[in-house]
């Protein structure tokens, strides 16, 4: 088979579609043909170097994708071969086929082709483990969702609104704060001319930005407020006023779904088949996609998501 392959730590022109071996499916693993996979910032951070790989991880990017499963391992039941499905990943997406622990898969949701599907797993895992597994958001709340234009932030803003909170988001520039109103957010920011502390304050944070948003998100957080770290976008060091956490009780959550166990990823992923697909396919919620390239085409998609220009997901088709 093929796969995208990082030659060395660097820029997008690292990638390379290569010849590998085939992958076999071990003891509750499948084998899935790959339909496609789609881009997240976590693949731009393992092409820097910057995102250590879990022990036994492939070395290959990709963090989610559709198919259809090829090869069953022992073990494994309620799934067979033909069956087409989307899963989340630890790695090995960006490839012609990918072995999964049948824990991480999950059926294509009514009305959703399967190459569509293959940006589904990462941003409703990452927001329905995070907005309410970890930071229990509530009708009635007020969510700030950073990034609101991306992958997770389209999704973040959906999933909040149908829990009946108000959702704040900064957005980079018109069109972007355009599309976040039209999924439902109350409130969209550009980042670039106003500041969001102003339109605080807020119930949870979710923050895929890091760096020195940490003190102005503590600072804008209610009473019991959490703040919900999930990406490092501008760096790995911020201001902490201990007294703003102390007094108003502020709880500080940092995940991130990659290291986190099988088990642990196998109850995310039945929570999102169980509460999250309903509202896929009832129309509730959509996925949005900015645009498909071909798998071999990879390093030219990290430099459109680097340029920061896309809204929703970008897919990989093979």
């Amino acid at each position: 088979m093929k796969a995208v392959s990082i030659k060395e730590p660097g820029g997008p022109e690292v990638l390379e579609w290569i010849d590998v071996d085939d992958p076999k499916p071990a003891a509750g693993e499948v084998v899935i043909d790959v339909a496609a996979s789609a881009l997240n910032r976590a693949d731009v951070m393992q092409r820097w170097g910057l995102y250590p790989l879990p022990p036994g991880t492939s070395p290959y990017p990709g963090l989610e994708v559709s198919g259809r499963i090829s090869a069953v391992g022992e073990g494994v039941t309620g799934w067979q071969v033909g069956d087409p499905v989307c899963a989340l990943l630890t790695g090995g997406g960006y490839a012609q086929k990918v072995a999964v622990p049948a824990g991480q898969l999950l059926t294509i949701p009514d009305g959703i082709d399967l190459v569509e599907a293959a940006g589904l797993p990462e941003v409703t895992a990452t927001v329905w483990s995070n907005i309410v597994m970890t930071a229990q958001l509530r009708a009635g709340e007020t969510l700030l969702v950073h990034g609101g234009a991306g992958g997770v932030g389209t999704m973040a803003i959906q999933i909040a609104k149908a829990l009946g909170a108000r959702v704040v988001t900064t957005v980079g520039g018109p069109e972007k704060a355009a599309r976040a109103t039209e999924l439902g957010a109350d409130v969209a920011i550009d980042h670039r001319t106003q500041d969001f502390t102003e339109h605080g304050p807020y119930d949870v944070i979710l923050d895929v930005v890091g760096g020195d948003y940490l003190e102005r998100n503590i600072r804008s957080l209610a009473a019991d407020g959490r703040l919900v770290v999930i990406g490092l976008q501008k760096g790995l060091e911020g201001r902490l006023d201990l007294a703003d956490i102390v007094f108003k009780r502020i709880s500080v959550y940092g995940t991130t779904l990659r290291t986190r166990s099988k088990e642990q990823k196998a109850a995310i992923v039945a929570e999102v088949q169980d509460q999250v697909w309903p509202l896929i396919e009832n129309g509730t919620v959509e996925l949005v996609t900015d645009r498909t390239l071909p798998m071999s085409e990879a390093a030219e998609a990290h430099r459109l998501m680097e340029e920061g220009g896309h809204i929703g997901k970008i897919l990989l088709v093979n």
